[in-house]
């Protein structure tokens, strides 16, 4: 595993005791697809369609990051 998704997935962990308690705490391997298409979406920056950027929004809530 990589060590900076390892590292994310610590820090999504952290959020989730303080920010999503209602929600149920994705595994290791959910995070890992969710993380991977946040980044990617994240890296089109403005070149984000409306569709992609709807899904952008909700991957950022789904991993509780701002």
């Amino acid at each position: 595993m990589d060590p900076l998704v390892h590292k994310r997935y610590l820090d999504y962990r952290e959020r989730h005791v303080y920010f999503g308690r209602a929600k149920a705490m994705l595994t290791m391997a959910e995070f890992q697809v969710a993380d991977a298409e946040a980044r990617e979406l994240d890296a089109k920056g403005k070149g984000r369609d409306d569709e992609e950027e709807a899904r952008f929004a909700e991957l950022l809530t789904l991993l509780l990051r701002d």
